[in-house]
């Protein structure tokens, strides 16, 4: 039944999976709950479609609008800066003003910035293209996300769905490198835009016959300066990495510590700090830092190194990374199950130690072609770990929390996905450059990357174990 706030022609969301019993078995997906998925996993899979589309072929976009050298970078900051500075406060957004709404003015904000993209004749609107798909991406993915763990109970359907989501993100980056470089090769940098507005409009055209609108508290209360010094901190912190920036450094700490003290005293916290403590939220996302951090500056270090070493174009890039891409799907849908038989710490700490142990061979790499007979099983193997550790970091960040705070648990994974995926990059990319020789500097940005990855699955590993009340509970 509606609430009291929510208007006559809003629908609840569809009624959770019941859990399983012994006569009923193992719990099943019904056909209405596909339909859902189909639409909810489609925008996710479009959406992280975008973020890679790009970059394997920056050169060619850069030249197609009279952009140089220095600012292909911001081709992928444009996007990423708003995409990890707002999606927190439009996942609290999502809990507030409804699920489905903001899910399709995100999807709506897209096909609007796809189209800008798309006919962009300068730097300056390609940017501010980039831009706004990045606030669409803050828009649309937290409150898929939330609608996929509002609509499936927590427990072993949660997990396949989960996993998934987990198996068709990776997928999306993916697709995006190989769409990328061929589109780029074959026809235009254009088309790399336009691609996205069919699939957005088939899902605005769906998604209101299938998915009810989320009950809303019975007061729609948003913590504004909290939004504000989280959203500024967050946009000064990740301004300061990419550009090197200490004032901005500086502003960014200080937003965020105001931000902290704010939520202490806030009576309707836009992130409450018992939250952010519970050591699900806490390791989960310092988990999802780390993959989402080291995993994508591998991917852009070995860019450079298949373009500027062994000289290949980017649509032979694009192959590299697609076809153990690909491959590695499947890590999605065996990872809901083994966190179910595992638990998720376990599925977490060795997925991690995959993703790092599978990166530690491209250290070794040299300048021969033949290095691709050891590059491509690597990657291979390390996405199959990257692609389990997404699963298992986003179940765990999500468990244990109530309905109405799901967009405030999804909002702050995706938070921390996507500022990691803005700051890895240069912080590796920086390691990179203090060796003069270009093969010397992306080894030694792959040693770190490999410490970094390993020590992270140690401290997650420790950081998650049972406490004795919860050993006495369970």
């Amino acid at each position: 039944m509606p609430t009291e706030t929510t208007p006559p022609t809003e629908t609840t969301p569809p009624t959770a999976a019941a859990p399983p019993t012994a006569a009923s078995g193992p719990p099943r997906i019904d056909r209405r709950q596909r339909l859902i998925l189909l639409v909810l996993l489609g925008a996710g899979f479009t959406l992280s479609v975008d973020f890679s589309i790009l970059n394997v072929a920056l050169p060619m976009v850069g030249e197609g609008v009279g952009l140089g050298v220095d600012g292909l970078p911001w081709i992928t900051a444009a996007y990423a800066l708003p995409a990890a500075g707002f999606t927190l406060v439009f996942g609290r957004l999502a809990d507030l003003l409804g699920r489905r709404r903001l899910f399709l003015a995100g999807m709506a904000l897209l096909t609007a910035a796809s189209l800008l993209g798309g006919f962009a004749a300068g730097p300056g609107t390609l940017l501010t293209a980039r831009a706004l798909q990045g606030v669409a991406t803050a828009m649309a993915t937290p409150a898929a996300l939330s609608l996929i763990t509002s609509t499936f109970a927590e427990g072993p359907l949660r997990e396949r769905v989960l996993g998934l989501n987990g198996a068709l993100l990776s997928a999306g980056f993916t697709v995006g490198a190989l769409v990328g470089g061929a589109l780029v090769s074959l026809l235009s940098w254009r088309a790399a835009f336009f691609i996205n507005v069919p699939v957005a409009v088939a899902v605005l055209v769906a998604a209101p016959a299938l998915i009810g609108e989320s009950s809303r508290p019975a007061r729609l209360r948003l913590d504004l300066p909290g939004a504000v010094t989280v959203t500024g901190g967050l946009l000064a912190a990740i301004y300061a990495v990419i550009e090197r920036n200490a004032v901005a450094a500086v502003a960014g700490v200080v937003l965020l510590a105001a931000f902290w003290v704010i939520e202490l005293r806030s009576p309707a916290p836009l992130a409450p700090v018992r939250i952010l403590r519970r050591p699900t939220v806490k390791w989960g996302n310092l988990a999802g830092l780390l993959v989402f951090a080291m995993e994508p500056a591998m991917i852009f270090l070995t860019t450079l190194y298949l373009q500027n070493v062994l000289g290949l174009s980017p649509l032979a890039t694009g192959l590299v990374f697609g076809v153990p891409g690909l491959a590695s799907v499947g890590a999605g849908v065996l990872a809901g199950r083994a966190i179910g038989r595992f638990g998720g710490r376990t599925v977490l700490t060795c997925g991690l130690a995959v993703q790092g142990l599978a990166t530690l061979p491209l250290v070794l790499l040299g300048t021969g072609r033949t290095a691709l007979l050891i590059l491509v099983p690597a990657l291979f193997i390390g996405f199959f770990g990257h692609v389990t550790a997404i699963v298992a970091y986003t179940v765990t960040g999500t468990s244990g929390l109530p309905n109405e705070e799901q967009g405030l648990a999804t909002g702050l994974t995706l938070m921390t996905q996507q500022v990691a995926i803005t700051v890895g990059i240069p912080i590796l990319a920086s390691v990179a450059a203090t060796r003069s020789a270009e093969l010397a500097g992306i080894r030694l940005a792959l040693s770190v990357d490999v410490a970094v990855t390993l020590a992270g699955a140690v401290l997650v590993w420790f950081g998650l174990r049972p406490r004795p009340a919860e050993r006495a509970g369970g």
